[in-house]
Formats: C-alpha cells, sequence, structure tokens
C-alpha cells in the first residue's frame, strides 16, 4: 500500500502557462514580470531606506531618492545584460560558440544571477563615481533590494518548469510537467518526482534574506556603518545558494564537476561566502577606525 508521503511526492505540477498574456506579436511572461515587479518595488524600498534620515549617520543618507530615480535604469541594464552575459560564459559557452545566434535567443531563457550580480556592481561602480557617491552606502541600498529580485525570479522559475530540483521522495515533491510545458518541450524533467528547489532558493534567497538585512537597517542600524549590509547580503546568498545547490539538480550541459558533487553553483558561490566576510570585516575595521578618530 502507498504511504501519504509517497501519494504527495506524484503530486502534478499546477497547469500554469508560462505565458501570462498572449497579444500575437507581443507574449508577456511570467518571468519577464517578475523581473519588471523585483525593480519597481526594489525601487521603491530603496527610495524608503533613502528617504529615512533616522537609519543613517548624521541623520542624512549620503544617497538623494533622486538619484536612486536616475539609478533605476542603470541597475535594470546591469542586471539583463550582466545576467545574459554570465549565463553565456558560465553555463552556456560552448553551444553558443557552435551556435552564435543561441546568443540572442532570450526567448529561450537563460539567466544567470552571477552574471547579473557582477553587471549590478559595474552599473554600480561608474554611478557612483560618476555622481560622487559613497560607493559602499550605494552597494548596502542596493543589497537590500535584491532579495526582493530574487524572489520573484525564483517564484517565476517554479511556474515556467525550469531548473528544477533533484529527484527526491519528500512529501513536498513535484513532478514538473504539465500541459504546457508537456506542449512547449515535452516535460524534460520527466515523469519522476523532483525537488521545488526554485521555492526553497525564493524562501531562503528573498524572504529569509530580506527580512536578516531589514532587521539589521531598521533594529541595528546597520547602515551607519558602510558596507556592513553588503557584506551580510553577499555572505548570505552564497551560503543560501550554496545549500540549495545540494537539491538542485545542474545544469543538463554542464553536470557536476570536480569529482561529481559540485556544481556550477557552488562554484560561483562558495567565493561570494569569503568576499562578503572580507566585506563585512572591512566595515567593522572601518567604523572602528571612524569612532577612535571621533575620540582624538
Amino acid at each position: 500500500m502507498e504511504t501519504i508521503a509517497t501519494l504527495f511526492s506524484i503530486m502534478p505540477f499546477p497547469d500554469i502557462d508560462p505565458v501570462l498574456l498572449d497579444l500575437g506579436l507581443l507574449k508577456v511572461h511570467w518571468y519577464g514580470l517578475a523581473y519588471v515587479a523585483g525593480i519597481m518595488l526594489g525601487w521603491h524600498y530603496a527610495r524608503r531606506v533613502v528617504r529615512n534620515g533616522a537609519l543613517w549617520r548624521g541623520g542624512q543618507s549620503p544617497i538623494t531618492d533622486v538619484q536612486i530615480d536616475d539609478f533605476v535604469l542603470w541597475v535594470a541594464g546591469g542586471i539583463v545584460l550582466g545576467g545574459r552575459i554570465g549565463y553565456i560564459l558560465f553555463y552556456d559557452l560552448a553551444a553558443v560558440l557552435a551556435e552564435p545566434i543561441r546568443a540572442i535567443r532570450i526567448q529561450d531563457g537563460g539567466m544567470s544571477f552571477h552574471g547579473g550580480l557582477i553587471g549590478t556592481f559595474i552599473a554600480m561602480v561608474v554611478f557612483a563615481r560618476r555622481n560622487g557617491i559613497a560607493i559602499w552606502s550605494l552597494f548596502d541600498v542596493v543589497s537590500a533590494v535584491v532579495p526582493i529580485g530574487l524572489f520573484f525570479g525564483r517564484v517565476a522559475n517554479f511556474v515556467n518548469g525550469e531548473l528544477w530540483g533533484a529527484p527526491a521522495d519528500v512529501p513536498w515533491a513535484v513532478v514538473f510537467c504539465n500541459t504546457y510545458l508537456m506542449a512547449a518541450n515535452g516535460c524534460v524533467a520527466g515523469t519522476e518526482p523532483r525537488h521545488p528547489s526554485q521555492l526553497y532558493e525564493a524562501g531562503l534567497e528573498g524572504i529569509v534574506l530580506l527580512s536578516i538585512l531589514a532587521f539589521l537597517i531598521y533594529a541595528r542600524r546597520a547602515l551607519t556603518t558602510p558596507g556592513l549590509v553588503c557584506g551580510v547580503f553577499v555572505t548570505g546568498y552564497g551560503i543560501a545558494r550554496t545549500f540549495v545547490e545540494f537539491f538542485r539538480e545542474p545544469d543538463q550541459q554542464l553536470g557536476y564537476l570536480y569529482g561529481g558533487w559540485l556544481t556550477m553553483g557552488m562554484v560561483l558561490s562558495l567565493p561570494m561566502v569569503a568576499i562578503g566576510l572580507w566585506a563585512i570585516l572591512r566595515a567593522h575595521r572601518a567604523a572602528v577606525a571612524t569612532s577612535q578618530e571621533g575620540v582624538r
């Protein structure tokens, strides 16, 4: 007799169309909508943070809400261009070299968080220098809002039935196949129950990380220590992503690396932990030096 866990572990994937709205020449995908929602809500949250003088040293943010408005286009470009280029370099380079047209087939998907992070980093550095903004404070504000976009992006990955988890027999395992996926790709994930690793990431990288950063900002006034929020975000993301990679199926074109247990996601995320810890230490040392200077 089948157990309750087994019955739930063959639960079919929700019958959700990845295309929210089909207007013929224009198709609105949940994934694209997730990017828009993440950027717009992040923009709103960032404006609230920089307007709240109580959160900043001296009672005033070194960044204005007008500068945040101007930065939205910069960060959007950094996310999209960096995400796409990063995916090609980290996950699909051999296929793109063999068939260069794949590089612009964005309708087929293919975005990398780590690539988007690099693109956003470049956008922040250039924007800060052009506008005379304290770079670590800009890093902190952007880091505070990134989990919003991560949450919506991972939920959209789930809706698309992509980046699925490894085979599992847990009660909440999902078979990533429905009417729309069958018609589009024949349900390449197969009929085996799998971890909904996209939702694990939405929870850890999105909800949990956003909550931790909000606590640091509002309860611990972490923005008065430039670089601290950024360091905690980078460290937290690296840990969360590495953890979820144990439950996530590696990209088919790459598989497992270096002995059969590391994934590309781990290779890219583990250094983030070290970089984040360095940023936290740097922020702490800078704060101590500033306080000692003040005593003098």
